[in-house]
């Protein structure tokens, strides 16, 4: 079944139905579109070749505005234009106030645990994590016993990476606290929209997602421990190597903040930190860091760090500068605590998860190691603490050698691998090869915690360009859409506007 052009003179680049068994379509149901997604549906079909074009002058808009990523997974790693699909994701703004909701708490109780385990540890001692699980995690920091940064707020900016499965159900795929990235993209990926679809964005009620940068800095500056006086914020980054650099320039112009390498940067005898300027050293209060704890300070962590700053921890736990996200933060980004979040939320805030977690399994545990070894090939296995889908497994992808090598990399390190089923993720309509077809996607959101917790109106949808790809990662090839949010009362009124606007320029 196709969805064909309504008017002559047009031709469909192939809006099939493919809402198939396993698979659930963000857009598309077996008896047409969604009622979210209904307007849009309509009205990107009645475009016919057109669409192709939309394409066409979205990808010239990135190469004029120099949106660009690194591809790890390619050999030359050079900078690649942003890989962007138009066609936008559609959630409805009903169920985007319920995964909000949801996300806040979650951010909740993963700040509330943190600041416990950097002190008296009562879920620990509760049972509620346990004690070996900690003291075995990677990204556990010692040297943060005993610090409370403002608010005991740790982790102030997370992407959670949010799921869809065959039955329509919204789960966290995991979280994202140490150095949370792709907040630029989602930005840009609405500027290109808005640019291709302006008579999308004039009919139809789409929540904007702008003031994320005014979020951003409203949240860095409370963090600033000379309250009453304007905030002096940096943005730490790695340099131009890093294949996120194009968002830490992004960031610190829309911030109005420095941006600093480790080099620019100097702790003082009084351990305040201070960026150095043609006009002299000037004072940072608040440290956006896009660097890993390890790089951080050669002082505390590794002595032959390049990128970090001697004496940063110093400064920090004298409260002289605030790191967003702080130091240690990271512990709660580990796969394996990510098992103890749904426990997490009902001890510190007496509730039930509003967002289900995916059901995992632990491999440091007997019972449920023997589990994942006699079932590899019907489940994913992650590294424990690795980001951008590195060193991912996904059983049913993989030859009888690569399964045979995953469970020795298991028995020999059950603490560092946790697994998974295989969700059917849900899929969205893209434009590939010319025509229009399924690929599935996750959605990340980014949420900040502050005095006023906020969530993203949507967020970056990340799409796997392949077909049948589970690989969403832009940093393994994967591409992007733009998430709207839209409520489908108003949709409905939008769609007649758009259906009848159609009409008139066939």
């Amino acid at each position: 079944m196709t969805t064909q052009a309504s008017g002559s003179g047009t031709r469909s680049v192939g809006w099939e139905v493919y809402d198939s068994p396993g698979f659930y379509d963000e857009m598309l149901a077996v008896r047409g579109p969604r009622e979210a997604a209904e307007g849009v549906v309509r009205y990107l079909a009645s475009l016919g070749d057109g669409l192709l074009q939309r394409q066409r002058a979205a990808e010239v808009v990135i190469q004029s505005m120099g949106i660009t990523f690194t591809v790890y997974s390619e050999a030359d790693q050079k900078d690649r234009a942003w890989p962007f699909d138009v066609i936008p994701r559609i959630v409805s703004a009903q169920e985007w106030d319920t995964i909000s909701a949801g996300l806040t708490q979650r951010l909740t109780a993963l700040n509330m645990f943190i600041d416990d385990l950097y002190g008296e540890q009562r879920a620990v001692a509760d049972g509620i994590v346990p004690a070996e699980i900690v003291a075995s995690s990677a990204n556990f920091r010692e040297v943060c016993r005993g610090v409370r940064p403002p608010g005991g707020l740790w982790a102030h900016i997370c992407g959670s990476d949010l799921v869809r499965d065959r039955d329509g159900t919204v789960y966290v795929l995991e979280d994202n606290l140490r150095v949370p990235s792709g907040v630029c993209y989602m930005l840009e990926n609405r500027l290109i929209t808005k640019r291709v679809f302006a008579d999308l964005f004039r009919d139809l009620d789409i929540r904007p997602v702008d003031s994320y940068p005014n979020r951003l800095h409203t949240m860095l500056a409370e963090l600033s421990p000379r309250q009453g006086e304007p905030p002096s914020i940096a943005v730490l980054t790695p340099g131009v190597h890093n294949s996120a650099y194009f968002e830490h320039v992004f960031l610190a112009s829309q911030l109005g903040a420095h941006l600093v390498e480790g080099s620019d940067l100097v702790v003082d005898e009084n351990d305040v930190l201070r960026v150095r300027t043609v006009g002299g050293p000037v004072r940072v209060d608040v440290l956006y860091r896009r660097v890993d704890d390890l790089w951080l300070d050669p002082e505390v962590f590794l002595p032959d760090s390049m990128i970090g700053v001697p004496g940063l921890m110093r400064a920090w736990r004298a409260g002289n500068v605030a790191i967003a996200n702080a130091p240690g933060a990271g512990v709660a980004d580990d796969k394996v605590i990510y098992r103890y979040v749904p426990d997490l939320i009902r001890y510190y805030l007496s509730e039930d998860p509003k967002i289900a977690n995916v059901p995992t399994y632990l491999c440091a545990d007997d019972n449920q190691r023997s589990h994942v070894l006699a079932n590899l090939e019907r489940l994913v296995v992650k590294p424990a603490n690795e980001a951008g889908g590195i060193g991912v497994f996904i059983g049913s992808k993989a030859s009888m050698a690569e399964r045979a090598e995953m469970a020795l990399r298991i028995e020999a390190d059950p603490r560092n691998h946790v697994a998974q089923p295989i969700l059917a993720l849900s899929t969205v309509p893209t434009v590939r090869d010319g025509r229009v077809q399924p690929r599935h996607v996750d959605l990340r959101p980014f949420i900040l915690a502050g005095r006023r917790p906020y969530v993203t109106q949507g967020g970056l949808t990340r799409v796997a360009l392949r077909e049948g790809s589970l690989v969403v990662n832009s940093s393994q090839g994967g591409g992007s859409k733009d998430t709207w949010v839209l409520d489908p009362t108003v949709v409905g009124t939008s769609a007649n506007r758009a259906r009848a606007r159609s009409a008139h320029t066939d």
